[in-house]
């Protein structure tokens, strides 16, 4: 069955999808679209909502980027089948979700004192808030969200990365395991190999 991942040239919302991909050995066509193009009207109006990411397989489309890696992560070994394990996981996902928000409102703000004011205020209240949250979650779970490699971790990576590329500096440098977490998955077979052979994403 054709599997095919539709995004951007970009790692935003559908980077860690590609990690779970190439890390699971699945055979995928990934086809990007440059931005500054965006958008394409013929491929934005054949969309289920309009907007990437899509993830397709064979006749079947799925969109919004966490049921993608969730669905993908359930077919990979990388969602536990406890329902309560599943759960912990989601709360992770949807923690990263909305540090992420907050920082999409300090990168898209086009005002110049206003963006000003929501940087400030990113880098020295709602940076240390979650990541500090994400530090010690991981701390007590074995290194991972949940205790062992999953889904949220890929996810969380995926996030961080591309706040990274916004913001030009690695957010998480101060937070250890997260460092360490992320060492663990950029050196995985499958996503050491992708990472190696991609090309550098820029604003």
């Amino acid at each position: 069955m054709a599997k095919k991942l539709y995004y951007f040239e970009f790692n935003g919302l559908a980077e860690s999808i590609r990690y779970m991909l190439h890390y699971s050995g699945q055979k995928f066509e990934d086809i990007r679209y440059e931005r500054k193009t965006w958008p394409i009207t013929e491929i934005k109006d054949s969309l289920p909502y309009g907007q990437l990411p899509v993830y397709e397989e064979g006749d079947r489309k799925l969109n919004q980027s966490i049921a993608i890696a969730r669905y993908i992560a359930s077919q990979t070994g990388l969602l536990p089948s406890d329902p309560w394990e599943q759960a912990v996981l989601d709360a992770a996902v949807f923690n990263i979700k909305d540090f992420q928000t907050k920082a999409r409102s300090y990168v898209s703000e086009t005002d110049p004192v206003k963006r000003e004011q929501l940087k400030t205020e990113f880098f020295t209240e709602t940076l240390d808030y979650y990541l500090s949250r994400f530090e010690k979650e991981l701390k007590t779970s074995n290194g991972y969200f949940g205790g062992t490699l999953s889904w949220a971790d890929f996810y969380l990576m995926g996030i961080l990365e591309t706040i990274n590329t916004y913001a030009g500096v690695e957010i998480e440098k101060n937070y250890p395991t997260i460092v360490a977490l992320f060492k663990t998955i950029r050196s995985l077979s499958g996503v050491k190999e992708y990472i190696a052979s991609r090309k550098s994403y820029v604003v």
